[in-house]
C-alpha cells in the first residue's frame, strides 16, 4: 500500500491500484474485530488460542473489553467541519496518531515473520512499534526496519550483576531504539488454558499434532517456511553453542526471572541515556515510586489479561494513576484496545497514547503482512473521526471532553483495608 521508503504517505498520493486495495481491504475489514473473525478462520488453531487468550477463563480480557466500552464521551457542535489531524508527541518525537504496538512475547507463534511485518508497517505509518524481547529478530534488525519508530521491551535478567539485562541496554542504545520499556507486571509465568486445550508446549515444538494443524492454513504454513520456527534471536549471543529450542528455553528460564525491584530500576535509569518506561503499573503507589526514580513513562497494563485474571481493567484505573503523577510522566494505556475510539476515550481519561498487541495479531492472522498496516489505517481514520465527532481540533483537546466513566477507581480505593 505505501512506498518502500519507509516514511508514510497520505492517501492522496496513493496510486489508485493502491487505493483501490485499501477501499476493498476496508470493505471487508472495517473494524478489528472483523480481522479477528477472519483470522480464526485462517490460523491453525494453536497459533489463534496462543495469540487470542488469556489467563483463566479469559474474564480479564473481557472486563478489558467492558470497562472500554462503557466509558462515554459527550460531544460538542459548531466547531468541526474535517476530521482534524491525529498527529501527537510522544518523548519529543511526533506520531501520526497516539496509536502504537505494544510489545508482544514471541508473535512468532501466532504468525511467523511477525516481528518484520509489524516493524515494517509501524515504519511506513509513524507509529511506535515496541520490539519485545522474546522475539525471532534481535533489536539491530529492527532498528534497521523501523529506525524512526523503534521502542524496545526488556525483561529482568539479574543473574551476573545483570550481565545480560545491561548489555542488551548498551546494544539498545546503540541501535538507536528511542525508548527502553522494563516490564514489571510477569513475576511468575501463569497458565493460559487456551493454549495447553490447544496443545502448545513450552518451550514450543512444532509436535506431530500442531503440524497437522498447520498444514490446514496455507498462509500460516508459507510463512513458516519462510521464516522458520521462531528463536529467540536476542539472546543467542549470550548462549553458550549452537543450542537446540529447548535448550535455550532452559537457558532463559535460567537466567530471567522475577520482577524487577526498586533499586533494579535505579540501576537501568543511570544506565539508560533515553526515556524509559516501566509496563505493568495498576497502583497509584508504584506509579509514584517510578517517578520518584526519574522513570519517564508508564504503561498502565494488566498484560491483557494473560498473567492473571482477577486484576482490574487498566481503562479504570488510569485516571487515579494521572491524578496520582500529574505532568510528571508520559502515561500510555495498554490491554483491550480495539478502535480509534478506545484510543480517544484513553487520553480522554488521562493517557498520552494507547497501545494494542493482541489486535495487531489479529491482523497478521487475517491478511498476513498486508495486516498491520491495514489495522494502523483503521486506527487512524477511526481515531480522526471520533476527534471529528466529538468536537476536537487536536488529539490534545480530547482531555476536555465531558466523560462518564463507572467503573473509575479513586485514589481512595487504593487505600489498604482497614
Amino acid at each position: 500500500m505505501d512506498d518502500t521508503s519507509g516514511k508514510p504517505r497520505p492517501a492522496a498520493t496513493l496510486t489508485k491500484a493502491e487505493q483501490e486495495e485499501r477501499l476493498a481491504l476496508h470493505r471487508r475489514f472495517p473494524t478489528a474485530h472483523d480481522l479477528r473473525r477472519q483470522a480464526m478462520r485462517n490460523m491453525p488453531n494453536f497459533s489463534f488460542e496462543y495469540m487470542d487468550g488469556g489467563a483463566g477463563a479469559d474474564t480479564g480480557i473481557q472486563r478489558n473489553w467492558r470497562a472500554l466500552d462503557s466509558v462515554e464521551l459527550i460531544p460538542r457542535y459548531g466547531r468541526v467541519i474535517a476530521p482534524p489531524s491525529a498527529e501527537t508527541t510522544l518523548f519529543g518525537q511526533q506520531y501520526s496518531a497516539p496509536i502504537g504496538i505494544a510489545p508482544i512475547g514471541g508473535p512468532g507463534t501466532a504468525f511467523p515473520g511477525a516481528e518484520t511485518y509489524l516493524a515494517r508497517a509501524a515504519q511506513r505509518a509513524n507509529v511506535p512499534y515496541t520490539l519485545g524481547l522474546l522475539s525471532g529478530i534481535d533489536m539491530e534488525q529492527g532498528a534497521d526496519l523501523a529506525p524512526d519508530v523503534l521502542w524496545y521491551q526488556l525483561y529482568r535478567f539479574s543473574k551476573n550483576n545483570h550481565k545480560i539485562g545491561l548489555d542488551l541496554t548498551r546494544r539498545a542504545q546503540a541501535a538507536g531504539v528511542k525508548v527502553l520499556m522494563l516490564t514489571i507486571d510477569t513475576p511468575i509465568r501463569t497458565t493460559r488454558p487456551r493454549e495447553v486445550r490447544s496443545g502448545i508446549m513450552n518451550p514450543f515444538k512444532l509436535t506431530m499434532r500442531l503440524r497437522q494443524d498447520a498444514m490446514m492454513s496455507p498462509r500460516w504454513l508459507s510463512s513458516l517456511r519462510r521464516h522458520g520456527v521462531p528463536r529467540f534471536t536476542a539472546l543467542q549471543p549470550y548462549m553458550p553453542g549452537n543450542l537446540s529450542i529447548a535448550e535455550a528455553a532452559a537457558f532463559i528460564r535460567s537466567e530471567q526471572g522475577g520482577a524487577f525491584t526498586w533499586d533494579e530500576v535505579k540501576l537501568y535509569r543511570d544506565t539508560w541515556q533515553g526515556p524509559l518506561m516501566l509496563k505493568g503499573i495498576l497502583h497509584p503507589d508504584d506509579a509514584e515510586k517510578a517517578v520518584e526514580l526519574g522513570v519517564d513513562g508508564l504503561l498502565v497494563s494488566n498484560h491483557g489479561g494473560r498473567q492473571i485474571d482477577a486484576l482490574p481493567s487498566s481503562i479504570d484505573v488510569l485516571p487515579a494513576i494521572r491524578k496520582q503523577v500529574g505532568d510528571r510522566a508520559t502515561i500510555i494505556l495498554d490491554s483491550g484496545v480495539r478502535s480509534g475510539t478506545d484510543v480517544a476515550r484513553a487520553v480522554a481519561l488521562g493517557a498520552d497514547a494507547a497501545f494494542a498487541g493482541k489486535s495487531f495479531l489479529w491482523s497478521l492472522g487475517a491478511l498476513g503482512e498486508k495486516g498491520p498496516g491495514h489495522l494502523i489505517h483503521i486506527y487512524t481514520e477511526d481515531v480522526r473521526a471520533t476527534l471529528g465527532q466529538l468536537g476536537c481540533l487536536s488529539v490534545d483537546e480530547l482531555c476536555n471532553v465531558p466523560r462518564r466513566h463507572p467503573g473509575a477507581y479513586s485514589l481512595e480505593d487504593f487505600a489498604p483495608p482497614a
